[in-house]
């Protein structure tokens, strides 16, 4: 009995057929290395607002926006949060990339986002 998965690992999608074993010995199927698929999704454009800033933080993990750190107007360092994600119960800061002030807040808590998506932006 064969059957399909997919499987998402890192933000990469992988397409994996297995093979069920009942009862008697059957001939493995010839091994191949999984090869990764393009994902199902790209991340959304940055949308084009009036009030978006030049430098873009975006998640570096598939997951579930947990927390708004930082708010518009906001002034942040390299290294604080700007917004914390949560993915399989971990809670991942997404950090300024450089210092500035925050530009605008493009998510809310419970928004689900795709690694690369742009989260906010400073200026």
């Amino acid at each position: 009995m064969m059957k399909s998965y997919t499987i998402t690992v890192n933000g990469n999608v992988y397409d994996v057929t297995v093979e069920e074993n009942v009862g008697g010995a059957v001939a493995p199927a010839p091994r191949k290395a999984a090869a990764p698929v393009a994902p199902k999704a790209a991340p959304a454009a940055p949308k084009a607002s009036g009030n978006a800033g030049s430098i873009q933080v975006t998640a570096g993990a598939a997951g579930k926006v947990f927390k708004v750190e930082a708010n518009v107007g906001q002034s942040v360092k390299k290294g604080d949060a700007v917004i914390i994600i949560e993915a399989m119960k971990m809670e991942i800061p997404v950090v300024a990339p450089e210092d500035g002030t925050v530009a605008s807040i493009d998510v809310a808590v419970g928004d689900a986002v795709e690694a690369g998506a742009v989260l906010a932006t400073l200026n």
